[in-house]
């Protein structure tokens, strides 16, 4: 008698298992890029975020208003997680002016807030009040520079020295002016802290 040709039940059966296995192995490993180009995506954007965020500061701490500009008032104000300082601004055909600027971590975001410009020294201290309370105010609106911001360091180089804390005055009464500051965030979808060191009045 003569036998067709063709496949048993059972090879189907093998066949089918066989296929079945490499298409889960197959998705698994696509599921794995997948997952990793967006875990990859998100940190570049994180990344480019805190650049942005950098360059700000690097411009906001160029301009540093100095002491002796302000009347010998406070031009720089640093603790965990915030940062307040008075900068000047130039306008095309118009006088310098002075405003003051503030850097807050609140909620998982950093936050910019930048105060009208001023040239009454009477005024800027209404202003450096008004920023530092952190209170709504029409004259210092808030800016979200990043989010997934968790924290915010910062050291400034002082008597030859990172501190977190300010020098005390020398005998003559006159505070140690620094000359950089050193600033490092930490985000939530970064492995480590961001870290940049700037220049302090710069030019």
């Amino acid at each position: 008698m003569k036998r067709n040709n063709g496949f048993t039940l059972v090879e189907l059966l093998v066949a089918i298992s066989i296929l079945a296995i490499l298409a889960v192995l197959g998705w698994r490993g696509l599921d794995g890029i997948v997952r990793a180009r967006i875990a990859l995506t998100e940190q570049m954007e994180v990344t480019r975020g805190m650049q942005l965020a950098f360059a700000q500061m690097q411009s906001d701490c160029e301009h540093l208003a100095p002491r002796s500009l302000l009347g010998n008032r406070t031009n720089l104000l640093w603790e965990e997680d915030r940062l307040t300082l008075v900068r000047k601004v130039y306008n095309e055909n118009q006088p310098t002016q002075l405003v003051v600027v503030s850097y807050r971590v609140a909620n998982g975001n950093l936050v910019r807030r930048e105060s009208r410009g001023t040239r009454d020294l009477a005024q800027l201290d209404a202003l450096w009040q008004a920023v530092a309370s952190d209170a709504p105010s029409e004259s210092a609106t808030p800016v979200v520079l990043q989010g997934r911001v968790a924290a915010m360091g910062i050291q400034v180089w002082q008597g030859n020295a990172w501190r977190t804390e300010a020098m005390p005055a020398t005998e003559g009464g006159q505070p140690v002016e620094p000359d950089g500051i050193q600033i490092s965030l930490t985000s939530t979808g970064l492995a480590a802290p961001m870290v940049k060191s700037l220049l302090l009045g710069g030019t």
